[in-house]
Order: C-alpha cells, then structure tokens, then sequence
C-alpha cells in the first residue's frame, strides 16, 4: 500500500550558485559523507555535472520530506535522508534519525520500502519518491 509520495524540481543554476557561496558549509548541512563523495566524482568532470549531481540529491531529499508529510521540520533534516547508488547506478534512499522516525510512525512500524527516482535536463533536477508499505 502506497502510504506516501513526494516530488520536487530544482533549478541547477540556483544549486551551483548555492555551492559557490557557500561550499563546503552547505555540502556538510545537506549531506552525508557518501553523497559528498558521490557529488565530488562529479567534480571531475565539469562544474555543470558536480551542480547537476547536487541538485538531483537535493530534489530527492525535498520529495522525501513531501511523500513523509513533513518537510524540513519537526526534526527532520537533509542529512537524515541518503540517497546512494547501487553497483547497477540505481538510486537507494535510506532514512535516519528524525526521518526514520517518521517513517515508522506512517507505516505504523511496519516494514516499508522507500522508492526515488531522480533526473536532470539542464538547468532542472528533478526527483519522485514513493513510501509504500510492503
């Protein structure tokens, strides 16, 4: 049973004047130390592929909080919602802290299964995330 969706659109162009601005400041607040490492292989290649890597996260984190019904607030934050990749290149979203807590409180402490999905055309990012319980 699908308990929960979420989507957002980020502008790419808003996201890397964010990264000039503020750096590694707004890196830390928003994610964590493996989306840091992912959105710095990115780095490598342009400057437009690194704000594009950050801003398709940063999308995906905002769907999270619309799917949870919360938004950024009631101790939820961006760095309690992760979003990695597989082997294959396909995105996982793992919860913590005050967004796992919120999980657990929709789904009734029921096992649920967090799905996202996440793309970018420039100068947008785009990302859909369904809560379902299973």
């Amino acid at each position: 049973m699908i308990v929960g969706i979420g989507c957002d659109l980020a502008n790419i162009d808003r996201l890397e004047e964010t990264l000039k601005q503020f750096g590694s400041r707004f890196l830390d607040r928003a994610f964590s130390e493996p989306e840091k490492a992912e959105i710095a292989r990115r780095k490598k290649l342009s400057p437009r592929e690194y704000a594009c890597a950050a801003a398709k996260r940063f999308a995906a984190k905002e769907a999270c909080t619309k799917a949870l019904g919360t938004g950024f607030r009631d101790g939820v934050f961006m760095k309690d919602i992760e979003i990695v990749h597989q082997p294959s290149g396909k995105p996982e979203m793992h919860l913590y802290n005050g967004a796992k807590k919120k999980l657990d409180e929709i789904c009734q402490n029921r096992q649920a299964q967090v799905y996202v999905s996440m793309s970018d055309d420039y100068p947008w990012a785009q990302a859909f995330v369904i809560i379902e319980i299973i």
